[in-house]
């Protein structure tokens, strides 16, 4: 079968730099795919990488895009490289791929609070309108210092509330046995990716942490496609996976193998627009496991507001999502 083929370049200024362990990120670069059939239906997906964490590039997915010219067949779609994983994800949903009808009406949601002192004026605020799961990005600043804001910052929060800490592999194994430790007394759900993916040994450096501390681990960037998945679930990975279903490619085969081993798995965003975050959202409501909070809290995110997704609020329905309108944010990407 031969479908017509467009795709969009957007290049969307963040209303605040979105700062990490690898530097501060201003502006989100992506491409929208529209893919038509004979009959004139159509279907829309959002190829949003993010090579810092280990996928491919805007640049890639563009060139690979340009080759395809006007028309494009079926066969050709699917033999899109497997490291062009935003891409094949984007190719997914705009196919159509078959994702399981809604099995929770609402799931919560965890707030993104900005790095260092910032977290300290942001997260009240965030309390204010309901939110009691907040992430906060640490491996920004000095580790002493980050310690010393984390204290202020539980203090800050109504009793109850729990903290995600995104370390994006920033730390050597000796600055995460210590932030293993403080964080063992205090309301810390997890500890997100403490060591850095590709450093030496971290499976067994990470599974050794995990051992050792009872706050959980969650893997982050060290699950960037189906193989990530599979070798973890061959290592018998005790903690959570985070799964940021716009960079996994055809994640449903991932998450059907996460299902079956009654993984804990934490739906997170990329920090794509609104169309990329329909697609991941549908397959959060539809997951069939152990729920826990969204990592969707990151709205508003763009100058533009057109582009965003649903309003910050504690809690998201599946409702919410449906109210996604795709073709609108083509048109305003246009």
């Amino acid at each position: 079968m031969d479908f017509r083929f467009e795709f969009r370049r957007y290049s969307l200024a963040f209303r605040h730099p979105v700062r990490t362990s690898r530097g501060s990120w201003n502006k989100r670069e992506g491409l929208y795919l529209r893919i038509e059939r004979s009959d004139g239906t159509f279907g829309l997906g959002e190829a949003a990488p993010v090579p810092s964490f280990g996928s491919d590039s805007i640049d890639e997915a563009e060139a690979v895009c340009s080759g395809f010219g006007p028309k494009v067949s079926e066969e050709v779609l699917s033999r899109i490289p497997r490291k062009l994983g935003s891409l094949r994800n984007a190719v997914a949903a705009a196919l159509g791929g078959s994702v399981d009808a809604p099995v929770h009406a609402s799931l919560g949601v965890a707030a993104l609070l900005p790095a260092g002192r910032a977290a300290l004026e942001d997260g009240p605020k965030k309390a204010d309108i309901g939110f009691r799961v907040f992430k906060w990005k640490v491996g920004v600043g000095a580790p002493d210092d980050e310690r010393s804001i984390l204290d202020d910052l539980i203090g800050a929060l109504p009793a109850g509330s729990k903290l995600r800490l995104d370390a994006n592999g920033a730390w050597d194994r000796r600055t995460a046995q210590r932030w293993m430790s403080h964080a063992a007394d205090r309301p810390v759900e997890f500890i997100e990716q403490p060591l850095a993916a590709d450093s030496r040994g971290v499976v067994d450096s990470l599974s050794g942490l995990a051992a050792d501390y009872p706050v959980p681990i969650a893997l982050d960037e060290s699950i960037v496609d189906e193989g990530d998945v599979e070798g973890w679930l061959g290592a018998g990975w005790p903690g959570y996976y985070v799964i940021k279903p716009s960079l996994m490619g055809d994640v449903r085969v991932s998450l059907g193998k996460l299902a079956a081993a009654g993984s804990k798995v934490v739906f997170s965003s990329s920090l794509e627009t609104a169309m990329g975050a329909h697609a991941a959202l549908r397959m959060a409501f539809a997951w069939p496991g152990q729920t826990t909070a969204l990592g969707f809290g990151v709205w508003p995110l763009f100058e533009d507001s057109r582009f965003d997704g649903p309003a910050a609020a504690p809690f998201f329905r599946s409702e919410d999502v449906d109210r996604i309108d795709g073709e609108a944010l083509w048109n305003a990407a246009g």
